[in-house]
C-alpha cells in the first residue's frame, strides 16, 4: 500500500489554523509541484458545514490565484477542517499565509453573493450547497486566531 502523508501526521499535535508545507514533489522533466495544507480549524475538535467549506472553496479557488502565483488547485479536506493548495514551484509558508489572510479579509468583509463565482446550476455540481454567511464566519474566525506558518507551534503571520 502507498504511504498517504496526510494519513500519517499526528493530528492530535498540530495547532491550526496554519499552513503547512505537505510535500515537494519533482517531475521527469524537472518541474516542482507544491502541496499545502491550510488548516482553518482544529482537526477532531471542530469542523465546517459543506454550505461553508463549498462558498469559500469557490472563493478561494478565485482569490487565492490574484495572489500566489502557480496555483493548481485548492480542494477542502474530506474532514472539512481546511483544504489542499497545490502550486507549481514553492511559496514559503509565510508567503502563503499571508496572502491566505488578505483573501480571508476580503471575503469576511467585502464579499457580497454576486462576487462568488460558480454557483449556477450550469457551473456548479451542487448548486444548492453554498453558504455566503458560513463562508464569512469561517474566514472571521481564522482571521480572529491568525494563521500560524508552523503546524506544531503557533508562529502568527502578519
Amino acid at each position: 500500500m502507498a504511504e498517504v502523508e496526510s494519513f500519517t501526521l499526528d493530528h492530535t499535535k498540530v495547532k491550526a489554523p496554519y499552513v503547512r508545507l505537505i510535500a515537494e514533489e519533482n517531475g521527469p522533466k524537472g518541474d516542482v509541484i507544491a502541496n499545502y495544507d491550510l488548516r482553518f480549524l482544529q482537526p477532531n475538535e471542530k469542523e465546517m458545514p459543506t454550505g461553508a467549506v463549498h462558498t469559500l472553496e469557490h472563493l478561494l479557488a478565485d482569490l487565492m490565484r490574484d495572489r500566489l502565483d502557480g496555483i493548481i488547485d485548492i480542494s477542502p479536506f474530506g474532514c472539512r477542517t481546511g483544504f489542499h493548495l497545490i502550486t507549481w514551484g514553492v511559496h514559503s509558508p509565510a508567503e502563503v499565509a499571508k496572502a491566505l489572510t488578505e483573501v480571508l479579509t476580503i471575503i469576511a468583509n467585502e464579499t457580497v453573493w454576486e462576487d462568488v463565482q460558480g454557483v449556477s446550476i450550469e457551473s456548479c455540481g451542487n448548486y444548492r450547497d453554498h453558504s455566503l454567511f458560513g463562508a464569512k464566519e469561517y474566514a472571521k474566525l481564522v482571521i480572529d486566531e491568525g494563521i500560524s506558518e508552523d503546524a506544531f507551534e503557533r508562529r502568527i503571520v502578519k
